[in-house]
């Protein structure tokens, strides 16, 4: 079907209703009109509404999804995979707003962005930390946003966007950790190294991660984008944790999952696996010495207190 721009009057009307053709949706996404199709056709992934002609049209919100479909498909997550993903963030979303209005704290955090305003993002970042816990304030309202920013760089000014945000975000995770580190504490808490596995991953993912897995029973380390995969294993003689957990949002190769399998015997501590990359190499993990704590913060977190104390089932 073809999907040609409307008449001067239906242009109006989508211009009052902030409705696009699919020409102009993949100007804006830079994913082609073929893919968008296919998207919806075949993993329906985006239902676009029609004109009476039949054309499509696409919402601000059909746009978001099409540019974190593209996030997650950079990242090496397959299409077939993409539809979980998406239906679990939507189903937060939807838990929480009888509690939170999130949407309306995104729509907040994008305005102050796109003025470059850091005092009104810091207005925003401290109400929603006195509203919720800082964990579910990233995971609903300030992940959100900058995953949507990340993916649509190729708009003009995004990238721009992006980075204030970023720079913001990790400031604030980095002043949280310092301060919980100097805070009153059991003698003894548990510890943890959290690395980055090889291929795309930003600083501030991580930093959120070790917030997710940090408690005032678990202490988290940080080890920086860059980091050696070989050199772990004397990371961990010297640090001496009690587990080491790697973190990936994008999908392990055959190649990797084997490496991981053959590299966790040699760490004298268990090795866990966290990010989109553990619910997708669950089953090609299973009976390996590798534990998966799954993607979502609260998920993490279970799985990991299970598993510190012997009753997660591996």
């Amino acid at each position: 079907m073809n999907d040609h721009a409307a008449g001067p009057q239906t242009q109006g009307a989508l211009a009052h209703q902030a409705l696009f053709p699919i020409r102009e949706v993949s100007r804006l996404t830079g994913v082609n009109a073929v893919t968008l199709r296919a998207w919806e056709r075949r993993h329906g992934l985006i239902q676009p509404t029609r004109t009476d002609s039949g054309h499509r049209l696409y919402s601000q919100a059909d746009i978001d999804t099409i540019r974190r479909i593209r996030g997650w498909l950079e990242r090496g997550v397959a299409v077939s995979k993409v539809a979980s993903i998406l239906a679990r963030g939507q189903a937060s979303v939807q838990d929480v707003a009888v509690a939170e209005p999130s949407s309306r704290s995104q729509a907040l955090l994008r305005e102050a962005v796109q003025r470059f305003d850091t005092a009104a993002l810091a207005q925003l970042f401290d109400q929603l930390s006195a509203a919720m816990a800082l964990e579910r304030a990233f995971t609903e309202v300030l992940m959100p946003v900058w995953h949507d920013l990340a993916a649509g760089q190729g708009a003009y000014g995004q990238a721009s966007e992006w980075l204030f945000l970023d720079q913001f975000l990790r400031g604030r995770v980095f002043s949280h950790q310092q301060s919980h580190q100097q805070s009153p504490r059991k003698a003894q808490p548990r510890r943890l190294v959290l690395a980055p596995l090889p291929g795309p991953c930003q600083e501030l993912e991580l930093q959120v991660a070790g917030l997710m897995l940090g408690s005032e029973d678990v202490g988290v380390t940080l080890l920086m984008p860059g980091q050696p995969l070989d050199e772990l294993a004397l990371v961990c003689e010297r640090l001496r944790p009690d587990a080491l957990v790697l973190f990936a949002n994008h999908a392990l190769t055959a190649g990797m999952g084997k490496r991981l399998v053959r590299m966790a015997p040699s760490l004298q501590c268990p090795l866990l696996l966290a990010g989109e990359a553990a619910p997708l190499a669950q089953d090609s993990l299973a009976g390996t010495p590798v534990v998966c704590l799954g993607a979502e913060g609260a998920v993490m977190r279970q799985r990991l207190r299970q598993y510190l104390a012997g009753q997660l089932d591996t």
